[in-house]
């Protein structure tokens, strides 16, 4: 087979109805091939209840997006590729895909997260900018593009070195409209990385995807100024989650923008003063991160054991639903309690997915879907 069909039949299951990451990974583990897996979904969302096969794109569809990619200046980077970054690899819910636009290289260096408020003020974005600039000369810079904080850091990065952009939308989509032009040049000298297929217009449940982006490709995330309920707080949390290290710039308690990163210092996390208060505390190399998020991996379906090996009955489904709520469980809890071999566990949740009737979350946590319930 060649690479250019395994690509498409890569994406074409990243684009079926109810594969996300996490159900992604499983379907390679159990059926080795994209195409292989393929085949298995029709049969795989009957066994979970559904009546008909989950929808996904044709072939000429995916080759479509392939060429819009590469016609855009950008290039698709699948899981377990060569240079897919491999600290966002060790997430459980890493994207199947990414798409580049610029230096891709730089993914795989040390980088360090600069992220804050949209609203931020003069002093937060001055500190901003000056930290990326003095960061930027020994690793790179990582922010999300937006306004504010996100903005100054990666304008003090390019001073200095280069910096990452992580996007919420497709490649083509600047956003906010204003930064279009440093889009444009991140393009051009540093890298500009997205999940998101060409055209998509970002919309406000892409964040939190692109935050976990954000974390999972830096050693550490800096929050310069964010209030207590930010989308800066929910990046510091997946990075925590991830065993990756945490810092704040302290600010006013008068400044309702400065109460997150407060928050986080009484916490535990690094106080940041300067950029040397970063660059002390970060890991020598990525591969001394371990992801503190376990679940799945322990649990996931035997890369060798054949399909046959773990078919599944009515009885097993029934079991697995009986201990599942919307509540999110965990999945080593579940195998626990369900007395179910793990194997068999993992390949009915599988089946429930692809039915449309659980969500499998970050975590390695697992949900009943509110139409599943009887």
């Amino acid at each position: 087979m060649s690479d250019r069909t395994d690509r498409t039949d890569r994406l074409r299951l990243i684009r079926t109805e109810g594969v996300g990451p996490v159900t992604y990974r499983r379907l390679l583990d159990r059926y080795r091939t994209p195409a292989a897996a393929l085949d298995a979904l029709p049969r795989l969302a009957k066994a979970g209840g559904k009546a008909t096969a989950p929808k996904t794109v044709t072939v000429a569809e995916a080759e479509r997006e392939l060429e819009r990619t590469s016609a855009h200046g950008g290039r698709m980077v699948f899981l377990g590729e060569s240079d897919y970054p491999p600290l966002l690899a060790m997430m459980d819910d890493a994207p199947p895909c990414l798409i580049f636009a610029g230096a891709g290289p730089l993914a795989a260096q040390r980088c360090i997260a600069a992220v804050g408020g949209r609203n931020a003020s003069a002093n937060g974005q001055r500190m901003a900018e000056q930290l990326a600039a003095e960061l930027a000369a020994s690793v790179v810079v990582v922010s999300g593009l937006a306004r504010g904080i996100d903005t100054a850091a990666h304008r003090g990065a390019m001073r200095t070195g280069h910096t990452i952009a992580v996007i919420a939308g497709g490649i083509d989509q600047p956003y906010p409209p204003e930064n279009a032009g440093l889009h444009a040049s991140i393009a051009e000298t540093g890298l500009i990385v997205t999940e998101s297929p060409i055209g998509t217009v970002p919309q406000a449940r892409h964040f939190p995807r692109r935050n976990r982006i954000i974390a999972g490709l830096s050693l550490g995330v800096v929050v310069v100024e964010a209030a207590l309920r930010s989308g800066s707080l929910i990046t510091a949390r997946i990075a925590q989650d991830e065993g990756r290290e945490i810092f704040a710039v302290p600010g006013s308690p008068l400044d309702p923008r400065a109460r997150g990163g407060n928050d986080l210092i009484r916490q535990g996390a690094v106080l940041v003063e300067t950029a040397a208060d970063i660059l002390d505390n970060l890991p020598a190399e990525p591969g001394q991160v371990r992801s503190r998020a376990a679940g799945f991996a322990e649990v996931s379906l035997p890369f060798f054991d054949p399909p046959s090996a773990l078919d599944t009955g009515s009885d097993d489904r029934g079991r697995v639903l009986a201990l599942l709520s919307p509540e999110p469980a965990p999945v080593d809890d579940l195998v626990r309690r369900c007395h179910l071999s793990p194997a068999v566990t993992m390949a009915v949740l599988l089946e429930l997915e692809l039915a449309g009737r659980v969500e499998t979350l970050a975590g390695s946590r697992v949900a009943l879907l509110p139409d599943a319930i009887e």
